[in-house]
């Protein structure tokens, strides 16, 4: 009899480090890791790792033939800045790993009679503000609007987001019986700010990598304007979203994309959190031209009502208490040997 597990995509990258912390708390033996990467040594009792790549298909067919797959929280990606330096890599990764992953679910979800759960994070590349008048005109943007990604990350991301809408409203829909289909459920992420992994290529990292340089008295060029505007939110919410909408109630859930979002800052706004924390910080701005390019096509915030509204969405850290409560005390304490 196959074993029943939570699959986690892309575990040993910052959110799913986080998510097997949270989830082995009920039962590390129901948990099922997948990455390139070796975990760290403090996970190696909290799941069953597989080292491993997504876009393997030999290796997804004997996960399935050992394993009776229940819930899939698909956080394997090539992230923004990587992706613009190898977007077919990324294409492989992104899309090709993800419908992969969706076609799985969708064989495991008729064979068991039973959806598979498949959560997805997306990100705010999804969006493209056509300029920075648009931008500013629109400070908060709703799931839908301005969906014109203009990297390649953002374009896989919406993609991804089609798919699983299509896996789980229109698959097989020509089919002479109604198929069980899979239950896609997707968030779409500000920029994710961890006190315990670095960032790890990311073009919203120009926070994050101001708080660890300044925290090793090491100066930092932020690559970005002090005006450059986007949403942010700290580790422990991220995965607060990704768990919340897994326990939703599924009639409850009136889209399958939500926007997620807890505090919007400026660059230089994050520049004074660090100063007020680290009086010593020696940072500089001096813009990269793409990636400041890439960023002011992003939205300066997230509307994230309906999340709110469908399955009590609300972040437990504000823009003050991710400073003073999480990021802070766990940087310093990371660096104080």
């Amino acid at each position: 009899m196959r074993k029943k597990v939570i699959l986690i995509t892309g575990a040993s990258g910052e959110i799913g480090q986080a998510l097997v912390h949270e989830l082995a708390k009920d039962d590390p033996d129901l948990i099922l890791t997948l990455d390139l990467q070796d975990l760290p040594p403090e996970l190696s009792d909290k799941c069953t790792h597989i080292k491993g790549s997504i876009t393997d298909k030999s290796l997804l067919d004997r996960l399935v033939s050992e394993y009776e797959i229940d819930v899939i929280f698909h956080l394997a990606a090539l992230l923004s800045t990587r992706a613009e330096y190898s977007p077919v890599a990324a294409h492989q990764v992104n899309v090709e790993g993800t419908l992969g992953l969706l076609e799985l679910a969708a064989e495991q979800s008729q064979f068991r009679a039973q959806p598979v759960q498949f959560l997805y994070p997306s990100s705010i590349a999804a969006f493209g503000m056509p300029s920075l008048d648009v931008k500013a005109e629109n400070p908060k943007v709703r799931e839908w609007e301005w969906n014109h990604p203009s990297t390649m990350y953002g374009a896989n991301k919406l993609y991804g987001e089609l798919l699983g809408t299509y896996y789980t409203r229109h698959y097989k829909q020509l089919a002479e019986t109604e198929p069980v289909k899979l239950d896609f459920r997707a968030v779409r992420f500000p920029g994710l700010v961890s006190a315990f992994t670095l960032p790890s290529g990311g073009t919203s990292d120009f926070g994050p990598e101001m708080l660890h340089a300044a925290a090793k008295d090491e100066a930092y060029a932020c690559f970005v304007r002090p005006d450059s505007t986007i949403p942010f939110m700290v580790m422990p919410d991220g995965v607060k979203a990704l768990l919340n909408l897994a326990k939703a109630d599924r009639k409850n859930l009136s889209r399958l994309v939500y926007n997620v979002s807890s505090f919007s800052l400026s660059a230089e706004a994050f520049h004074q959190h660090v100063l007020r924390h680290f009086p010593q910080a020696e940072i500089s701005f001096e813009p990269h031209v793409q990636r400041q390019a890439i960023i002011d096509t992003w939205p300066m915030d997230a509307d994230d009502s309906l999340a709110r509204q469908d399955w009590a969405w609300q972040p437990d850290y504000d823009e003050k208490r991710a400073f003073d409560e999480y990021l802070v005390p766990h940087i310093k304490e990371r660096y104080s040997d």
